[in-house]
C-alpha cells in the first residue's frame, strides 16, 4: 500500500489552487453534475416514511467511471446516500466529489488508501484519516463526521484515532456482496432485508450496483422506509437533518 502521507491537515498550495478553482466553476454553473429531483427533496416530512429509515452507503469512490451514473441513479430514484471515499481517488478526482455534494449526498471518510488499518502504527492511522479528512473539507466546505474503516476491520486505536479527528465510526447491518461480482437480483435480494435504523453495505464501482437501486428503493418504499442520513451520534439511520442542496 502506498505510504507517502504527509502530516494531517497539511496541502501544498499548488493543490490548493485547483481544488478552488473547481469550486469556482461549480458556482458558475460551468461543471455538470448531478442535481437533486424534487422527489429527494419530498423523502422526509411527507407520511411516506412512517416504518423509519435505511442507510444507503457506496464505499471506494469517487471513480471516473461510475459515480456519476450512480448520482444520476440515487436522482432519478429521489433518493440520498452516504458516500465514503478513499482520499487518493478524491484527490485525483475532485470534481466527482464536489459533484456529489452538489446532487446532495452525505460524504464521509474511507481512509487515504485503503489499508488494513489494523496492521498500521497509529501515527499511520492519523495520516490515513486526517489527510482524508482535510482534503474532503477542503472540497466541500463541509466537515466529514461519519468514518468507516477499509474492509470493516477495526480495534480501538482505530476508532479512537477517529473520534479525535471528530468522526463516528461506521460499519454495516446488511453486506450486499456487490463487489464479489454478483447481479443486480442478487444484489437487491440482499438490500432488500435491511430493516429500520440499519445500514446497507454497497459500493461506486460495479455497474450491477448502480441497476439494482430502482428496485431497492421500490421495496423500500413498499415497506414505507426512507433512505435517511446516518446519525454520528448513534451511528444509525435516521430522518435527514438538512435538505438537499439545491442546484
Amino acid at each position: 500500500m502506498p505510504r507517502h502521507a504527509p502530516a494531517p491537515g497539511r496541502f501544498a498550495p499548488a493543490f490548493r489552487r485547483p481544488v478552488l478553482a473547481m469550486a469556482a466553476a461549480l458556482a458558475a454553473g460551468l461543471l455538470t453534475v448531478a442535481t437533486p429531483s424534487a422527489s429527494a427533496a419530498a423523502t422526509s416530512g411527507n407520511g411516506l416514511c412512517e416504518a423509519g429509515y435505511v442507510g444507503l452507503t457506496y464505499d471506494d469512490g469517487p471513480t471516473p467511471e461510475y459515480t456519476l451514473p450512480l448520482l444520476s441513479a440515487l436522482r432519478e430514484n429521489g433518493v440520498r446516500a452516504t458516500l465514503f471515499n478513499i482520499g487518493e481517488k478524491a484527490e485525483k478526482n475532485p470534481e466527482l466529489v464536489a459533484a456529489e455534494k452538489k446532487a446532495g449526498m452525505w460524504i464521509a471518510n474511507h481512509s487515504w488508501s485503503h489499508p488494513n488499518l489494523t496492521r498500521l502504527p497509529e501515527e499511520e492511522i492519523e495520516s490515513e484519516l486526517g489527510r482524508t479528512q482535510d482534503l474532503l473539507e477542503e472540497i466541500t466546505g463541509t466537515v466529514t463526521t461519519l468514518f468507516r474503516p477499509p474492509f470493516g476491520s477495526t480495534d480501538a486505536t482505530v476508532k479512537g484515532v477517529a473520534e479525535s479527528l471528530g468522526m463516528t465510526e461506521i460499519i454495516w447491518d446488511v453486506d450486499t456482496r456487490d463487489w464479489s461480482g454478483r447481479s443486480a437480483e442478487e444484489i437487491v435480494e440482499e438490500a432488500v432485508t435491511v430493516q429500520s435504523g440499519e445500514i446497507i453495505l454497497m459500493h461506486d464501482g460495479y455497474p450491477a450496483t448502480i441497476e439494482a437501486i430502482p428496485a431497492i428503493v421500490e421495496n423500500l418504499r413498499s415497506r414505507d422506509l426512507c433512505p435517511g442520513m446516518i446519525s454520528p451520534t448513534t451511528g444509525k439511520a435516521v430522518e435527514p437533518a438538512d435538505d438537499p442542496i439545491s442546484p
